[in-house]
């Protein structure tokens, strides 16, 4: 797929919460596809400490507005600079990069999509999609408390969605994988977030042999495989060990195909 170094221009800002900003970016001429899953190199400007791209999931793309939306999480210098983005700002993104998730074949198909996090932003873009073609999704969210579900009144436009939280203050108390939806019947997992929560679920998909997908959170400097900062290793066809660049070969993977200790 074709990539694009654009300077977008910020439409709108809103605060999700404290620590997380919606960022609606959109340019003079349409946007260019981009498929769930994938993500964004954006520049930093204005930071003394940042003097490498961030990368960042896409959260959805709205074509009738021509409008690329990215959250962010404003945790480090970087991050919390692009949180201050104001309407009329500009930001130079590197797009589309990066593998996307596997679009279900039927409408039949059962998909659980599972985010946590900030990790919860590829999911609402995937589910869109999905149900674009007529495919209904559930979604299963995490977070620690009730503060963390992020865009929960647009995931219920999309899917039925089900919610944990660690303190019980949503849905059901305890991690995703304690959720009572698991004991029901799935085709197919795509899962993102904190890499502990993404371990569970994969060893919940391969404990049911059921197709998973997960969406690494490595550091991705470049984008583009060239500064090798975000090495995984994973198996090959062969079963043999390798090193590949998540931003190249993934970020989206098979989890049989990952090395994690699952």
């Amino acid at each position: 797929m074709k990539k694009y170094v654009l300077d977008l221009t910020v439409r709108q800002v809103e605060l999700l919460s404290p620590k997380h900003v919606l960022l609606r970016l959109t340019d003079s001429q349409p946007l260019p596809p981009m498929q769930p899953g994938q993500f964004v190199e954006v520049r930093v400007d204005g930071s003394p400490t940042t003097f490498l791209r961030r990368p960042i999931s896409i959260n959805y793309v709205d074509r009738e507005q021509n409008e690329l939306w990215l959250m962010v999480a404003m945790i480090g210098d970087g991050t919390r600079q692009l949180g201050r983005l104001q309407v009329g700002d500009t930001l130079n993104c590197v797009l589309p990069l990066g593998n996307t998730f596997t679009m279900p074949a039927s409408a039949d198909e059962r998909v659980l999509l599972v985010g946590g996090g900030v990790g919860m932003a590829p999911m609402l873009y995937m589910g869109a999609e999905m149900q674009r073609r007529g495919i209904q999704p559930t979604f299963l969210l995490g977070g620690r408390t009730a503060a963390d579900l992020l865009e929960l009144d647009l995931f219920n436009k999309y899917g039925r969605v089900c919610v944990t939280t660690e303190d019980g203050s949503m849905g059901e108390q305890g991690f995703v994988t304690n959720h009572s939806v698991l004991q029901e019947s799935f085709d197919r997992i795509c899962t993102c977030g904190p890499k502990p929560m993404m371990m569970a679920v994969a060893r919940y998909a391969l404990s049911k042999d059921i197709t998973c997908e997960a969406s690494l959170e490595n550091m991705m400097a470049c984008g583009l495989g060239a500064c090798l900062c975000c090495v995984e290793k994973v198996k090959t066809e062969d079963a043999l060990p390798t090193n590949v660049c998540v931003c190249k070969e993934g970020p989206v993977f098979n989890v049989k195909r990952l090395l994690w200790q699952i």
